[in-house]
C-alpha cells in the first residue's frame, strides 16, 4: 500500500509539473485580460477563463495559492498569447508585464495634430474625443488656459484601455517641469516676463528651424526685436492664425490680414504658443545667443543666414531666396 501511495503521489506530482509548463489553449491568437485593483486570486482565476483561456479555474486558483505569490499579482491590462502556460501566466502577472502601447507627440506639432494623433492611437480610450478644448483643460485642472503648446513632445507608453486624458495629463506635467527648469535657467535681463512668454517664444523658435545650432541665434533675433520694439514678423505665427485656411502657400495678403497671432500686424508675442516646443527650443528661448542680429533668412539647406542690418538682410534675401 505504501508503494502504491508513493507511486500515486509521484504520478500526481509529475502531472502537476507537466500541467504548469503545458501551453494553454486560447479562444483567439491573443486574448486580453484586465485585472482590477483588489481582485482576489479566486476571482482572478475565473477571469482568466472568462477572458478566453481554456483552463480549469479551480486548478489555476490552487496554483496561485500554492506558489505563495498570489498576493504579488499586479492589477493592469495584459495580453496573453499562445506561449502561455500556468507558470508563465503567474510570472507575467507578478512582474506586472502589461500589454503596453505607445503614442508619440512630435516637436512642433499643434494642438489639432495632438488631438488627431490621440484619436488614432491603438487601444487608447478616447474620453476627450467629444469634448471641447475648454472642457479638456478643466478636467486637467487648468481652466481658462489654452491647450496650445502645453504638452511636452515625447513618446508616452500606456496600457491597453488607458485614456487619452491620462496621456495628456502626463504630457502636461512633463511640460510643466521642463518649462520650470528653463525659467530657472534663464539669462539675466531677458524681455520675457513669465514662463508663459518663454513657452510662446520657444514655440516660435521650434517652428522656425529644426537645426539645433540655429535655435539660439533665432531666439536672439526675436529677443533683440522685443528689446527694440520691432515687430517679430515671423511667418509661422501668421500660418497658425490662418488655421485650416492655410493651403501651404503664404501670400502677401495673408501677411497683411490681421489675426491675434499675426506678428506682422501686431506687436510683441502672440497671445498663445503656436506649437509644442521641445527642450532645445525652451533652452534657446531663455539662453539666446549673444548677437546683434535682427534678421534671418533660410539658406535652402535647413540653415539660416543672420544679419544685423536691413541692408545685410536684403543682400542675403537676394542671394538665397531670389537666385535664378
Amino acid at each position: 500500500m505504501l508503494v502504491v501511495l508513493i507511486l500515486a503521489a509521484a504520478a500526481l506530482g509529475g502531472t502537476v509539473y507537466w500541467w504548469l509548463d503545458a501551453p494553454l489553449r486560447l479562444s483567439a491568437p491573443t486574448v486580453d485580460l484586465s485585472i482590477e485593483p483588489g481582485t482576489s486570486p479566486r476571482a482572478l482565476a475565473q477571469d482568466v477563463q472568462d477572458a478566453g483561456v481554456d483552463v480549469n479555474p479551480y486548478f489555476l486558483y490552487a496554483w496561485f495559492r500554492f506558489s505563495g505569490q498570489a498576493r504579488g499579482i499586479k492589477a493592469g491590462s495584459y495580453e496573453l498569447d499562445a506561449s502561455l502556460t500556468p507558470r508563465r501566466l503567474l510570472n507575467k502577472l507578478v512582474r506586472g508585464e502589461e500589454a503596453l502601447r505607445a503614442v508619440t507627440l512630435v516637436e512642433g506639432w499643434n494642438w489639432r495634430q495632438v488631438r488627431a494623433t490621440l484619436a488614432r492611437a491603438d487601444q487608447l480610450r478616447g474620453d476627450t474625443r467629444e469634448l471641447s478644448d475648454e472642457a479638456i483643460m478643466r478636467l486637467l485642472e487648468r481652466p481658462g488656459v489654452a491647450p496650445e503648446g502645453r504638452f511636452f513632445p515625447d513618446t508616452y507608453t500606456y496600457s491597453k484601455g488607458s485614456t487619452d486624458l491620462a496621456v495628456l495629463r502626463r504630457a502636461l506635467r512633463a511640460m510643466d517641469k521642463k518649462l520650470a527648469a528653463a525659467w530657472d535657467a534663464r539669462a539675466d535681463q531677458l524681455p520675457l516676463k513669465s514662463p508663459d512668454e518663454v513657452l510662446t517664444l520657444a514655440s516660435i523658435v521650434e517652428k522656425e528651424t529644426g537645426r539645433g545650432s540655429d535655435r539660439p541665434l533665432i531666439a536672439s533675433v526675436f529677443i533683440n526685436r522685443l528689446r527694440s520694439g520691432m515687430l517679430l514678423q515671423t511667418d509661422p505665427t501668421v500660418i497658425y492664425g490662418m488655421g485650416e485656411r492655410f493651403d501651404g502657400n503664404l501670400r502677401k495678403r495673408d501677411l497683411q490680414t490681421d489675426t491675434p497671432w499675426n506678428t506682422y500686424t501686431r506687436a510683441g508675442l502672440p497671445p498663445t504658443p503656436i506649437a509644442m516646443p521641445g527642450r532645445a527650443a525652451l533652452l534657446a528661448a531663455v539662453q539666446p545667443a549673444n548677437s546683434k542680429s535682427l534678421y534671418f533668412v533660410a539658406r535652402g539647406d535647413g540653415s539660416s543666414q543672420f544679419s544685423s542690418t536691413l541692408d545685410e538682410h536684403n543682400r542675403a534675401v537676394n542671394q538665397y531666396q531670389r537666385r535664378p
